[in-house]
């Protein structure tokens, strides 16, 4: 194996090109492109936490890696404005020392997270458009539009001293898009013929055959949601989900309906939008969420968040009659447009059941077509290798069942099977290509005519608790660190299963807990806050032990940090009677 170190092939400087999140997951975007001194990150994206990591907010890459380099990171280049490729930037921004490039939507949405964590780089954050070019250190950026399930999405060419690199962010070919802005074919084509040393490609939906439809296929489902429905319509969608907006925006209008967006990420993106001129609403179709209860049901369409279940969401606040100004129906119709990210199938199960308790009509993805990938489907994925004709192929972005069959079908797209045994890194794909299967940490190296997997960076997660870090080598580590810090809070309370009664008193136990004052206090008061808790929820909230868990955790942990400054790992524990 080659030393890792060693920055040339016989001699000569080679670019150096290492994955840190994204092979192995759906999530956590980070490609490092190193050349000499010169450091450019593509993307940095977070991922959301499976249900055992308790009290994680969000998972990002380790960034070891980059702490190490012999200089700061000279510039980060973002594709679009999804969270699984902009959500990590305030944690790394501490190591960028150059711009930030974007596209105005994602610097927009950007701007949000970075002022959440008091961080002001607007002097650094550079506005791009598709076909501008920008040169980093040796390093040439050209920006290239691509369509996704946003606007302003772009692939990134980047030519270095050794050839050009492609990375396409996320994609489909959407031939009727939405806002009119194609799929740059011709700029992709002419940069396959110049020749593209190496393809980082996106390999999500290669298990899907065929193409990925249009956003606006889900205009016919849509029309009959919208003409059969006496009351209300609650579409709940990704609240990045712009041309989803529009769509519904516009069958608002032909049905004579208002709008009112619906959740707090709903609302502010919608804003966002609008400002930008990617979502166009006409004078007085849009109505504000407290105003939904003053016009008829059926003359209102809500467009809300909670589409993956999320116990605080606006959809599951609404589904269990809790929210201020939107209440169900039997005559409405709630349209959960949007995947189901895996994990997340039995929080929606419950929203769902909740809903149907409500006697809502729900429609799913499966019952109509109200749902389209914005990622492309093996035709389109197989397309862009034909356009690039790389020397060298990685899929990115999946686990490694999807790149692994990206990588076969690059192999059999010139009739012969890869040269490389099953689980080896390397294989025949394209005439003239070398596919090579990294995982997160690989460290490849590129010359104009050598491109191999040399070694290994350290690569890991990282999870965050609200503004704070927890390195973690697995879950019990972090945890450890937590209970060191801030010490445990266990509420317990005990609920009859059949009538979702509260048996007996809450009681709330500490461990490593230390406190100035009076902690008989704070205990008294910590029991105080979670019966208030139980008294104000109904029989059904109680009954949905994740809810209540969720609703228990969020208030006693906002009490004990207003009163003691303290941020402990609380437990609440849900005795079935």
């Amino acid at each position: 194996m080659t030393d890792p170190t060693d920055r040339t092939f016989d001699g000569q400087p080679v670019l150096e090109v290492v994955p840190l999140g994204g092979l192995g997951e759906f999530g956590m975007n980070m490609l490092a492109v190193s050349y000499e001194a010169t450091t450019v990150l593509v993307d940095a994206g977070v991922m959301f936490p499976e249900p055992e990591l308790l009290g994680v907010d969000r998972i990002i890459p380790e960034m070891t890696y980059l702490e190490r380099r012999p200089a700061p990171i000279a510039a980060l280049v973002l594709t679009h404005g999804h969270e699984d490729h902009i959500g990590a930037v305030p944690h790394v921004l501490r190591l960028v020392s150059g711009p930030i490039y974007g596209t105005a939507l994602t610097l927009a949405l950007l701007e949000g997270k970075l002022e959440e964590h008091g961080i002001d780089v607007r002097d650094r954050m550079i506005t791009v458009k598709p076909r501008d070019r920008v040169t980093v250190g040796d390093l040439t950026i050209e920006f290239l539009h691509v369509t996704h399930s946003m606007p302003d999405c772009v692939a990134v060419a980047i030519e270095t001293p050794v050839g050009t690199i492609v990375h396409t962010g996320d994609y489909k070919i959407d031939q009727t898009p939405l806002d009119g802005e194609h799929f740059d074919f011709h700029r992709f084509a002419d940069l396959g013929a110049r020749g593209v040393l190496a393809l980082f490609a996106d390999s999500t939906n290669i298990e899907r055959p065929g193409v990925t439809g249009s956003e606006t296929d889900v205009i016919e489902a849509f029309e009959e949601i919208f003409a059969s429905t006496r009351g209300k319509v609650i579409v709940t969608a990704f609240a990045t989900s712009l041309y989803r907006m529009q769509i519904l925006v516009n069958l608002a209008a032909t049905f004579r309906r208002k709008v009112a967006f619906v959740g707090r990420g709903m609302i502010e993106n919608s804003q966002i939008a609008q400002r930008l001129g990617h979502l166009r609403i006409p004078p007085g179709l849009q109505i504000r969420e407290n105003d939904v209860r003053n016009h008829p049901p059926g003359e209102v369409v809500c467009v809300t968040t909670g589409s993956q279940g999320e116990p605080m969401s606006a959809l599951s606040r609404i589904a269990i009659d809790d929210h201020r100004h939107v209440s169900l129906t039997p005559q409405d119709t709630v349209v959960f447009s949007a995947r189901a990210i895996p994990g997340n199938e039995k929080a929606i199960g419950r929203v769902i059941n909740h809903l149907a308790r409500r006697g809502t009509d729900i429609v799913l993805e499966g019952i109509k077509h109200v749902h389209v990938s914005g990622h492309g489907s093996e035709e389109e994925l197989k397309l862009m290798l034909s356009l690039l004709q790389p020397r060298f192929f990685a899929p990115i972005h999946g686990e490694f069942r999807q790149r692994g069959r990206y990588a076969r079908i690059a192999a059999r797209m010139i009739g012969r099977p890869a040269a490389a045994a099953p689980g080896c890194p390397r294989g025949e794909g394209l005439a003239g290509t070398e596919v090579l299967l990294a995982d997160n940490g690989d460290i490849l190296h590129f010359t104009r005519t050598e491109g191999r997997i040399v070694g290994k960076a350290p690569a890991g997660r990282v999870l965050i608790d609200g503004p704070g870090l927890g390195e973690v080598g697995d879950e019990v580590l972090r945890d450890r660190r937590h209970l060191a810090a801030d010490g445990v809070i266990v509420p317990v309370v005990a609920i009859n299963k059949q009538t979702g009664n509260i048996e007996g008193a809450p009681e709330v136990i500490t461990r490593g807990l230390v406190l100035d004052g009076d902690a008989d206090m704070l205990l008294r008061e910590s029991v105080r806050i979670v019966t208030e808790v139980l008294e104000h929820t109904s029989v059904e909230e109680r009954t949905d032990y994740g809810l209540i868990k969720e609703k228990i955790r969020t208030e006693l942990r906002r009490f004990v940090r207003k009163r003691s400054g303290r941020r402990p790992l609380v437990l609440p524990v849900v005795m079935e009677i």
